[in-house]
């Protein structure tokens, strides 16, 4: 998909369920959120018919029960998502981002440990 649909927060919560689990039937995802949401069956059948409907979504029906199946792949939107808010709040500056975390002590050892094998991982996939 060349463009991918702009996803609210909620339909984000929704996907989340359908990325982890499809095929997934109406039920199940209905039943999947409200362990974890306030939300009322009728909003969830709600998010989902908004995400059929920006073509995030695809469904067949199966006897009387829908089956959701995710038109875009979570890495990929997860990634446009990433992409775009860098680029909203650091100018696509990654090192600034990085670095206000890092001062704002928001990344723990573990994950600054994690980012430099990460970092040295891409260094020697580079042949650098």
């Amino acid at each position: 998909m060349n463009t991918l649909p702009q996803i609210s927060e909620a339909e984000f919560e929704v996907m989340k369920i359908i990325w982890k689990h499809a095929p997934i039937s109406t039920n199940e995802i209905t039943e999947k959120l409200t362990q974890t949401t306030k939300w009322s069956p009728k909003t969830i059948q709600t998010l989902i018919k908004r995400l059929v409907t920006k073509g995030a979504l695809s469904y067949e029906k199966q006897s009387r029960v829908f089956v959701y199946t995710p038109l875009i792949e979570e890495k990929e939107y997860i990634g446009h998502e990433s992409h775009s808010f860098l680029e909203r709040y650091y100018d696509g500056d990654i090192t600034a981002m990085l670095s206000a975390y890092i001062e704002d002590d928001k990344l723990s050892e573990s994950e600054i440990d994690t980012l430099r094998s990460l970092l040295a991982k891409g260094s020697k996939n580079r042949g650098n």
